[in-house]
């Protein structure tokens, strides 16, 4: 087997989900199981890949329908327990080696809103499988998560 990989996909422009998802499907294409867990995204941006089970699964722990950039303050104390449940999910899932590819969608968008640190997203990858692939994606790269990653790929509009 492989040695699983940590990428990371971040810019200003957008794809970022969708180059994801597109590695998703090829490793599903190949037989391989992948896991995507989205975080800060409204219910409505997760309809679609709901029809990609059972060969790529979704898990969204966030319950409100909306993004989370149109919560209220106490609406997102709420989600941010909620967040803080599907990382370590992720965590699960990166230790028992659960899957071939995990998608960490807009993991760094959780950095960013102060969620978590990036240090706690570098302990979750700490315990990852040898052979488990990891994407990681979200507008702003932090400087550690960058060094650990393997392959990082900033997508940013020109026109």
């Amino acid at each position: 087997m492989e040695k699983g990989t940590i990428q990371a996909y971040y810019g200003s422009g957008q794809g970022k989900s969708a180059a994801a998802l597109g590695y998703a499907l090829r490793f599903a294409s190949e037989g391989r199981s992948t896991i995507i867990i989205q975080f800060l995204k409204s219910e409505n941006d997760s309809d679609y890949l709901e029809k990609l089970e059972p060969e790529i699964k979704l898990f969204r722990f966030e319950r409100s329908k909306e993004g989370f950039q149109n919560l209220t303050d106490e609406q997102k104390q709420e989600e941010k327990i909620n967040i803080l449940n599907g990382l370590n999910y992720a965590k699960k899932v990166l230790g028992t080696g659960e899957c071939d590819l995990l998608i960490l969608d807009e993991i760094l968008g959780v950095v960013d809103e102060g969620i978590v640190s990036e240090q706690d997203i570098m302990e979750v990858l700490e315990g990852k499988s040898v052979f488990t692939n990891v994407i990681l994606t979200g507008l702003n790269m932090t400087p550690g998560l960058f060094e650990i990653a393997d392959s990082v790929l900033n997508i940013k509009p020109e026109k």
